[in-house]
């Protein structure tokens, strides 16, 4: 029995471990793959204050460092069932059963990929998932954006603002953003709507230099020059596990920027839950503020 379990070993959760120490909990990390979440695989991370530049990797070894420095357990394991409800909450995996007073579910969330060739050989090399996190290291070079919500519609006008030209790539003749923002996109002069088409190869040298797109009203297939490629065709939050139990909002833990869900003593921080911005600075603030609150709730 530990005071704390950490469900995931992300930057929200390795913020939450460093912060329950430190608040004088015993704390007890669980994770089921390579400790450090999806930002581990970005070579180069400038968006978080005070580190001006650092690798997705070196970002994660110091928080990893950090928190075990302090003496917090990072169990490698696989959950396959949870008991939220009561005083003693329990994760059941075929080794063991873990049980703690409190827990934080810091699962995250999973970009949705397009599956095509050259995803996966470029990711992290011109193939991104944030506009917000790479869009400034294409500064004056023309990239493409993947999607028709709003996510992506947001995305090609902060990357037109950086951004020689900005290829809008959808696989229909309409948006499903709103109509404020898809009038934003069509008045933007350095954002072109290339529509009814879907990716069918992303190639390149040493980084992505171009995406071949097939069009779906049976016309000839298009080859477009581009430095970057943004994917914005949505999320999948990790919730699977827990979903019976905790209360979900399109998909995603409801909770509040107290990081409370609806279980007594059961936390959500970062991509996990309903929030407006998913980045490495909210993703560490939601694993302090989910760490203070369980300390209050155990108190």
């Amino acid at each position: 029995m530990v005071d704390l379990i950490i469900l995931g070993a992300g930057t929200a959760g390795l913020s939450a471990a460093i912060y329950g120490v430190r608040a004088g909990l015993s704390v007890q990390v669980i994770e089921n793959n390579l400790y450090g979440g999806q930002i581990i695989n970005s070579p180069d991370v400038d968006n978080y204050p005070g580190i001006p530049s650092i690798s997705g990797f070196d970002f994660v070894q110091n928080l990893h460092s950090h928190a075990t420095g302090l003496g917090v357990s990072i169990v490698n394991d696989t959950i396959f069932d949870v008991s939220l409800q009561g005083s003693v909450k329990k994760l059941i995996s075929k080794k063991q059963v873990y049980e703690s007073k409190a827990i934080i579910l810091a699962t995250g969330a999973s970009h949705r990929k397009l599956g095509c060739p050259g995803e996966e050989q470029f990711a992290g090399r011109g193939v991104s998932y944030c506009a917000t996190c790479d869009g400034a290291f294409f500064k004056g070079k023309d990239v493409a954006i993947v999607g028709g919500g709003n996510t992506a519609l947001e995305d090609a006008l902060f990357l037109s603002n950086n951004c020689k030209k900005v290829y809008l790539i959808h696989r229909r003749e309409e948006f499903r953003a709103h109509k404020t923002v898809v009038d934003a996109v069509r008045a933007r002069e350095n954002i072109e709507l290339v529509l009814n088409c879907t990716v069918t190869e992303i190639s390149g040298d040493n980084g992505v230099q171009r995406v071949c797109l097939g069009q779906t009203t049976g016309g000839p297939n298009i080859e477009l020059p581009v430095s970057g490629v943004f994917v914005a065709i949505g999320l999948d939050p990790n919730t699977r596990l827990f979903a019976s139990q905790v209360e979900l909002q399109n998909g995603y833990v409801k909770a509040g920027e107290n990081c409370h869900t609806n279980i007594p003593g059961v936390f959500a921080a970062g991509d996990v839950r309903t929030k407006e911005l998913r980045q490495l600075i909210t993703a560490a603030a939601d694993g302090a503020v989910a760490a203070v609150e369980a300390a209050k709730y155990l108190q």
